[in-house]
């Protein structure tokens, strides 16, 4: 054959390679990455429908035992969890033993501590669930519902980063204010019929607070992570400044993914697309306001980016801001597992997944129908613009094999 003859067929079939390549990933079950990933999520949907008052019958652990031992490097807790529905609803249940104010922070929040010891992290309702937060992205007080739905989208979208939430009445006279810490008590008051407090925070205020309906709080509760696993904070390279007028780098330099690469921890090993990931995770639920995150401490930069602190999100179902994807679109590469995991979503299937999942939660319904449709809606410009990347750089530069699965200890 002539050497221009063999120039064109091996064109050809690198031409195919790659079509085929996007058609595996895009949809596809016939590669082995696809259907691994098919079996994976196959196993999400067979688990997404908990049952209410589930309780465990099989251990003598506790189901603070049982949460603590599901954590390692890449996980909060594992692919199959048949006593995730039990410890959710421990946490929506057990006895309150002692209440405080928040840790550091900007948001009104309240620390508890339930039956056994187990520490959890309480943050009131201060919104209806039709209201509209106008403003900046990042604008309003923290969303409890936000936390509730962002750890099940987490369970959906199988990364399994966020650590356990659930909605949870309170009542505030016969449940907390026994067990409150002084501290906490001088900041309770009373507006009308309602009991209300305002706790200890950076824009915390009496003029405020977070009023319950009479002495009835709904809230989320956020398990607190095992002190085993101590968390180190890190500062977001796609942060933004919160200063009017002036902008973070990211933000007019659309080459600055390339600098971001040479600084650990992203030089090296899976941080930089997890924080890929987060952002498409933020732009789906419209959280702006990830400044900071944490990971677990002496990582090397092999630990999972955790995804903590998800109040500021579902506040306004309108807004997509694309910003929030600057991490993916500036550095057009994204992991095979999340783009399949991406498709396999398509159509409809995430709302309805998110319907199926927040069905269980005792704060039922968690989010207005608006933010279920702005799922899906946002979904379909997060793929628009990985196919950009792939036209842009093919899809060999843009899909990332990375299945970093780190042994528990």
């Amino acid at each position: 054959m002539k050497l221009k003859q063999r120039m064109v067929v091996l064109c050809a079939v690198l031409l195919l390679l790659g079509l085929a390549k996007i058609f595996l990933l895009d949809g596809g079950e016939g590669s082995a990455a696809s259907r691994r990933d098919l079996r994976a999520f196959r196993k999400m949907e067979a688990g997404l429908t908990l049952s209410r008052g589930a309780r465990l019958t099989h251990t003598l652990q506790s189901p603070w035992e049982i949460a603590s031992q599901w954590v390692g490097p890449r996980e909060v807790y594992p692919e199959e969890t048949p006593e995730l529905a039990a410890v959710l609803t421990s946490l929506s249940t057990a006895r309150i033993e002692r209440a405080d104010v928040g840790y550091k922070g900007t948001q009104l929040k309240a620390l508890l501590v339930l039956d056994g010891g187990q520490k959890v992290v309480f943050k009131p309702k201060r919104y209806n669930r039709d209201y509209v937060v106008e403003g900046e992205p990042y604008a309003g007080y923290d969303r409890h519902n936000a936390e509730v739905a962002a750890f099940h989208l987490d369970r959906i979208l199988g990364f399994r980063r966020a650590p356990l939430v659930v909605g949870r009445y309170v009542n505030l006279r016969t449940e907390i204010k026994p067990v409150a810490t002084d501290q906490l008590l001088s900041t309770f008051l009373m507006q009308g019929n309602n009991t209300c407090f305002y706790g200890k925070c950076y824009y915390c205020r009496e003029s405020e607070p977070a009023c319950a309906d009479g002495e009835i709080m709904e809230g989320s509760l956020t398990l607190w992570l095992p002190d085993v696993w101590p968390l180190q904070k890190h500062r977001h390279p796609w942060g933004r400044t919160y200063r009017e007028g002036k902008l973070a780098r990211w933000e007019y330099d659309e080459s600055y993914c390339e600098a971001v690469k040479k600084m650990p921890p992203y030089d090296a090993g899976p941080r930089l697309l997890d924080v890929i990931d987060t952002a498409i995770f933020d732009y789906l639920i419209g959280n702006a306001d990830r400044h900071h995150y944490e990971s677990f401490q002496d990582d090397g930069g092999a630990s999972m980016l955790i995804l903590l602190d998800n109040a500021k999100s579902f506040g306004n179902a309108a807004l997509d801001e694309r910003s929030i994807l600057a991490p993916l679109y500036q550095c057009c590469m994204i992991r095979v597992s999340t783009w399949n995991r991406l498709n396999l979503l398509r159509g409809g299937a995430l709302s309805s997944a998110m319907r199926q999942a927040l069905a269980f939660d005792p704060i039922h319904p968690v989010l207005a129908e608006p933010h279920l449709a702005a799922l899906d809606r946002r979904l379909t410009g997060v793929i628009a613009t990985v196919k950009q990347c792939m036209e842009a750089q093919g899809p060999d530069n843009t899909l990332i094999e990375d299945r970093m699965n780190l042994p528990h200890p």
